[in-house]
């Protein structure tokens, strides 16, 4: 029954939070921010979650995950209330700045309480996937909502709707959230305490982390990209809304393919990142259309998604999954960072997605090399049968 609140509540946090995804950009721009400040604005915010990130993962596993979900839901809808008062584009930028650091408290812990309801490898794996098909269906519902809520109410008034539906889900959470510890049989490897530097040294989770970024790069040329359409072609917000649904739609398929756990996480991610990689390559060219290359997009990104978190639950013991969950957020929030400042720069230049493409395959060739040293080093007779 308790699991079903942090269900319930991740479900809503998604929902809310990707309201805001088809506005952003054309409310900055109102406001007098250009393409490159736009860019400056989401890699800024990207670098307050990536400091946030490495400071809450080891605070949560210390204190509890539940004080922290509670208060960045206050903290944040206030000051997504507050981006509905701003004056200028300088202002939006302290906002977003300072909700970054926010929000950067609320994934990792939410995802490591969640990572508490499950006794074993396949129950994670689970409750993983579970959550990605609740993400994905707010991803689908969130776009249409918020890019209709600003055309029909503006931009400001939207995030006085967003803030104030924060507040709600922080006084839910505060009656019903409750945290578990799971009792997982972990193995030698994962018995270790876990550190930042043990972290970026351990090949599984090295794997895990340059995956995290290249898919977060991905994702942000796409966040970038999609909704400045609104800007240069003149589109409503309620049509990149779509767009985004359509990447949603895609994610909420592969989602649903439970099978798919099965499979190792490793090999799970290394095909979702080669077919994101794809579908870059697919928008950059213009062999398919936009709407299908953002389904095939979200179906590919709804494979990475639940393999990432569950390689990081199958490597590190239930005591430093905080940390963990942490470490893999600020790799998301270095791919945002990266993605959003690159983006805004060179896309007079070179096409984004095109260089997006680039990313992917680079990292997905790494991951190759790695796995089969590793795979060389568990089998080594195997390599000796070959001679």
């Amino acid at each position: 029954m308790y699991k079903l609140h942090i269900f319930i509540i991740m479900f809503f946090m998604g929902l809310v939070m990707s309201i805001q995804g088809p506005i952003f950009a054309p409310y900055a721009s109102s406001l007098g921010a250009t393409s490159v400040f736009i860019g400056i604005m989401l890699s800024i915010a990207s670098f307050a979650n990536l400091t946030g990130n490495l400071i809450a993962g080891p605070l949560s596993d210390r204190f509890g995950k539940k004080g922290f979900i509670i208060v960045s839901f206050f903290l944040s809808g206030s000051l997504f209330i507050l981006h509905g008062l701003a004056s200028s584009a300088m202002n939006l930028l302290v906002l977003r700045t300072i909700n970054g650091l926010s929000l950067a408290f609320l994934l990792p812990s939410a995802l490591a309480l969640l990572s508490g309801y499950a006794n074993n490898s396949r129950q994670q794996g689970k409750n993983m996937a579970i959550n990605a098909i609740l993400a994905t269906t707010a991803a689908i519902i969130a776009p249409i909502v918020g890019g209709q809520l600003g055309a029909t109410i503006g931009y400001a008034n939207t995030y006085f709707v967003i803030g104030s539906l924060l507040f709600l889900i922080a006084i839910y959470a505060s009656y019903f959230l409750k945290e578990r510890q799971g009792i997982i049989v972990v193995s030698k490897q994962k018995q270790n305490q876990i550190n930042i530097r043990k972290a970026i040294t351990l090949p599984n989770l090295k794997i895990v982390f340059l995956s995290a970024f290249a898919v977060m790069y991905i994702h942000g040329v796409v966040i970038y990209e999609v909704p400045y359409l609104t800007v240069e072609q003149g589109l409503s917000t309620a049509t990149t809304g779509i767009l985004f649904s359509f990447m949603g739609i895609g994610t909420l398929l592969s989602s649903s393919l439970f099978f798919i756990n099965r499979f190792s996480p490793v090999k799970r991610m290394m095909f979702g990142l080669f077919g994101m990689a794809i579908s870059m390559f697919l928008i950059f060219s213009t062999l398919l259309a936009l709407t299908a290359s953002m389904l095939l997009l979200g179906f590919f990104f709804g494979i990475m998604m639940p393999a990432m978190a569950t390689a990081v639950t199958d490597a590190v013991s239930s005591d430093g999954h905080g940390r963990a969950f942490g470490l893999l957020s600020a790799a998301n929030s270095v791919g945002i960072i990266t993605s959003s400042f690159l983006t805004g720069v060179i896309r007079d230049i070179v096409s984004p997605y095109f260089v997006a493409f680039l990313v992917g395959m680079i990292v997905l060739t790494y991951m190759g090399y790695t796995k089969l040293q590793l795979d060389v080093k568990a089998s080594p007779s195997k390599l000796v049968e070959r001679y």
